[in-house]
């Protein structure tokens, strides 16, 4: 190989790194998730996603009365436990997002990319609270954990389970639209 050419490949090689190294660091939609696994950046969203009303859930006393009741959207593959609640500037005080998990065991969200103050409830395969994060800080990447083990997590507007009584030992009951 001619000293010519060697040059031409050893430039070229130098504007592909510099290429990849700056591609690499720029903003990208990525992949960061505030509920473990794929994750996404940080990067704003232009858009407000909507509410989508797919079932009622209820919060049950003791006597099995409701104690209230809300609007869910559903959270069942993948992707929609990653997305969560993030992007959302608002949320009704009688709307949730309701994440359905495959596995009981102890579960863990965070608050990134979420501009909304959440009470974080998470449920076991009884249909029974377990433990609450209240007020959740919005865009808090601290791991907000629960008690023990839960199958279903639900995300209600920040302050919602004091002002209905809410608590451990809450049974809850839902349905599909």
């Amino acid at each position: 190989m001619s000293k010519r050419t060697r040059t031409i490949v050893a430039v070229a090689l130098l504007i592909a790194f510099l290429a990849w190294l700056i591609f690499s660091f720029l903003p990208s939609g990525g992949t960061e998730s505030s509920r473990g696994g794929t994750k996404r950046s940080n990067n704003a969203v232009s858009y407000e996603p909507k509410f989508q009303d797919e079932g009622d859930l209820y919060f049950l006393d003791a006597n099995n009365d409701t104690i209230s009741r809300i609007d869910i959207e559903l959270a069942e593959t993948d992707e929609e436990i990653n997305y969560g609640m993030m992007f959302r500037k608002s949320m009704d005080e009688h709307t949730g997002m309701l994440f359905i998990r495959n596995v009981e065991r102890p579960q863990s969200f965070w608050m990134k990319n979420t501009y909304v103050s959440l009470d974080i409830i998470f449920i076991n395969s009884q249909n029974e609270v377990v433990s609450i994060q209240k007020n959740a800080e919005p865009l808090n990447e601290r791991s907000l954990p629960s008690e023990g083990p839960a199958l279903l997590v639900l995300e209600v507007k920040g302050g919602y389970s004091d002002k209905y009584g809410i608590g451990k030992g809450t049974r809850i009951a839902y349905t599909r639209n």
